[in-house]
């Protein structure tokens, strides 16, 4: 008696992954893919020890950081350290002294005040003061800002509280030498 092999059953084509949404700073222009496709990106956060250096991490590995503007290279004093006869605002320390005399500001009091003080002479409007200290996906209104600016104004003290000033109906600005 003899028993008939069965005849093989042929195997679907394998369906191919999509190509990976990786890209890492190379010889491509920014917003092209690999495959040629436009398409969304996908960023990994990467944590790594203090004492490792990231640029030179990376670039043991093949991989080319453009540290002109990378946020990876190190701040340097003119882009950290802003100041003005007696507001001096240390973004690196997060430390804002008033003649000296370091303020206890809050996480938002300081970024508002970086900000303002690094643009001086610039009006900001709520909105704009908003979404650039707060976040886009923040949600309030021109309120907020204001009492914020109160707060500042009262713990930088009567001597320099005249320095943010207000531009009705717009926003703010800060006045580095107004007395």
């Amino acid at each position: 008696m003899t028993t008939a092999i069965p005849a093989p059953v042929p195997v679907p084509a394998r369906r191919r992954s999509p190509a990976p949404r990786l890209q890492l700073v190379g010889d491509r222009p920014p917003f092209v893919s690999v495959d040629g496709v436009d398409g969304g990106r996908v960023g990994y956060l990467v944590f790594l020890p203090a004492h490792v250096d990231p640029v030179a991490l990376m670039s043991a590995h093949g991989i080319r950081p453009e540290t002109a503007t990378h946020p990876l290279a190190p701040a340097t004093p003119a882009e950290s350290d802003h100041s003005d006869d007696a507001i001096r605002v240390d973004r690196v320390r997060r430390l804002v002294e008033v003649d000296g005399r370091a303020l206890d500001l809050t996480f938002l009091e300081f970024d508002l005040l970086a900000h303002l003080v690094a643009h001086p002479y610039t009006v900001h409007t709520r909105d704009a003061l908003i979404s650039g200290v707060w976040g886009y996906g923040h949600i309030g209104d021109g309120r907020t800002v204001d009492v914020h600016v109160a707060r500042l104004r009262r713990k930088v003290g009567p001597a320099y509280r005249d320095r943010i000033s207000t531009v009705r109906r717009v926003g703010y600005r800060y006045l580095p030498d107004h007395r």
